[in-house]
């Protein structure tokens, strides 16, 4: 025990050792014949964490005090030309995009030297020296593209817009090819769909469309329409085709073109035609470098990539076209995406589609509404 500890004093005062009584100190003073004379040391208080009563401060209201003298991010919605600052790299830039990264909104930075960065939306950035809750700006309505004379909304589709409660979705279905197909349906058809009760599904690739009939096993009450790509005599598509056909309550179109993207007027984009790829490329790349977009496209991509922390794998040396540079496929593929965003991003309505694709997808949709015999 610390001897000089005010507990131990008062412990060796309280048991009045007598040993002390007639000892003379180095100073020629005695002792007293009492220790009790000697004055009581005084014990040192202790602060105590818990106080007298642990029931008389509430420690949730001490921290609510506590945050309210944090200053709190106010809300602010993102502007083309904003210049923020990203408290935790300490990044600062100002806003030149808005933009899709793997499902989420992001803003895209600019900062010194012309380097681009991607952030999310939310909390965490100082604007003039306040922290800002950068919001992602509300989108306005789109108006209705035509209107009868009577005042009725007519769709992307052409047809007439009719109000309705979510409806279940029916067992027949559509197929398209890939991804880009879908989407270009949805968003010229997706009225008319979503009021019968179709939905659009993806083959991933015309070889998995005897695979997909065998298990949805079509019938009177199931159909299944189908809508490929390059759909001419002689193709790979027409042999597939042909085999589809034979499952009841089928039925597989197409258009002529190499992909999906064709289908669009090139007169939307500013061309006057589509260019023409070899087939040893790819088509999508080879189309987006011979209509000029592709070196931008590359440049976002690879800073998406990048951000992403995705692996890089290389495309060998020996199928790859000089234009592609040293990019690697996550890159290509990125590009390939914001590329076809561009595209889709054009479309308005039906006109801006080529007849061709048309009369098939409104075939399909009458194939697949049709009541059961």
């Amino acid at each position: 025990m610390a001897l000089d500890a005010p507990e131990c004093q008062y412990y060796a005062l309280a048991n009045r050792t007598p040993s002390l009584v007639g000892v003379r100190f180095s100073d020629g003073a005695s002792a007293p014949h009492d220790l009790w004379e000697l004055p009581m040391p005084v014990p040192r208080r202790h602060a105590d964490r818990y106080g007298n009563d642990v029931l008389s401060s509430n420690p949730h209201v001490r921290r609510e005090k506590e945050r309210s003298k944090i200053r709190e991010s106010k809300p602010v919605m993102a502007e083309t030309g904003m210049v923020l600052e990203d408290v935790e790299s300490g990044f600062v830039g100002e806003i030149v995009a808005v933009k899709r990264v793997a499902g989420q909104w992001q803003m895209v930075l600019e900062g010194r030297g012309g380097a681009r960065r991607s952030f999310p939306f939310g909390r965490g950035y100082w604007i003039d020296g306040e922290p800002a809750d950068v919001r992602l700006p509300e989108r306005k309505p789109s108006k209705p593209a035509v209107k009868t004379v009577a005042g009725r909304t007519v769709t992307a589709s052409g047809s007439l817009h009719v109000a309705h409660r979510p409806r279940i979705a029916q067992a027949s279905r559509i197929w398209v090819e890939g991804k880009h197909d879908a989407e270009l349906v949805a968003k010229v058809w997706g009225e008319d769909l979503a009021y019968e009760g179709i939905v659009v599904e993806e083959l991933f690739g015309a070889d998995n469309l005897l695979d997909v009939l065998e298990v949805f096993r079509p019938g009177p009450k199931r159909r299944a329409g189908v809508l490929v790509d390059h759909l001419v005599p002689g193709s790979k598509e027409s042999r597939i085709a042909e085999s589809a056909m034979r499952f009841d309550s089928v039925l597989v179109l197409g258009h002529p073109y190499v992909d999906v993207w064709q289908a669009v007027k090139p007169s939307v984009l500013g061309l006057r035609q589509w260019p023409a790829v070899p087939k040893s490329e790819d088509i999508k790349l080879g189309t987006l470098h011979r209509i000029g977009w592709l070196p931008r496209l590359l440049e976002e991509a690879s800073g998406d990539v990048e951000e992403r922390g995705l692996p890089v794998r290389m495309l060998s040396r020996k199928s790859r076209p000089a234009y592609l540079g040293e990019a690697s496929r996550e890159v290509l593929q990125a590009a390939t995406g914001l590329g076809w965003a561009r595209i889709l991003g054009a479309v308005r309505t039906y006109k801006d589609l080529e007849p061709s694709l048309l009369g098939r997808i409104e075939e399909l949709i009458d194939f697949v509404t049709a009541p059961a015999a």
